[in-house]
């Protein structure tokens, strides 16, 4: 798998259907499949390129709202490894955090991000008790972190809420930060 596909619906009930026509569309894995907050319904599918993208094309033309849908090629190890259980983090110089509107959006912008700079992503947030919104928390030294929280700016537009880099931050604000619920 190189590819992630993701398609954030508006409606519960669209994403069942959503969820469904990915996978009929294409040979991809229906890698995760649920509600998040606002009413919403996230899917994510992995395949090869053009697999994934044909199966966000399917979902995309098939009429529901979307409040997301993305293909991302070459997709991170470390994106996938986060959206299943996070990261360990290691020591660090700084840490990231960016804050999106949507949770589609946020998990694109985190692979932007780790791709543009010599960062560990700790965490991605997406959806569940942040009313639908996303954060994720990038570390490394601080011109990396920079660089990265720079590169999810460019890519998230409207879709940013705000971005903040805190060098030598204190243990206990990075262990409030990546610690699972």
């Amino acid at each position: 798998m190189d590819s992630l596909g993701i398609i954030e619906s508006r409606s519960i009930a669209a994403g069942a259907v959503l969820a469904d026509i990915m996978v009929k569309a294409a040979e991809v894995t229906l890698l995760k499949a649920g509600t998040i907050c606002s009413g919403r319904y996230m899917i994510h599918v992995g395949g090869d390129r053009a697999a994934v993208a044909a199966s966000v094309t399917a979902a995309e033309a098939a009429g529901y709202a979307l409040a997301g849908s993305y293909t991302i090629g070459g997709v991170s190890p470390q994106v996938l490894q986060a959206l299943k259980r996070g990261l360990a983090v290691q020591g660090q110089g700084a840490i990231g955090v960016v804050e999106c509107r949507t949770a589609s959006s946020g998990i694109a912008a985190a692979d932007e991000a780790v791709k543009r700079s010599a960062v560990e992503l700790a965490r991605i947030v997406t959806g569940q008790g942040i009313n639908g919104k996303s954060y994720f928390v990038l570390t490394g030294d601080v011109a990396s972190v920079r660089e990265a929280v720079d590169a999810a700016r460019e890519s998230l537009g409207k879709a940013l809420v705000e971005t903040v880099v805190i060098p030598s931050p204190d243990t206990s604000v990075v262990n409030a930060l990546v610690k699972r619920p």
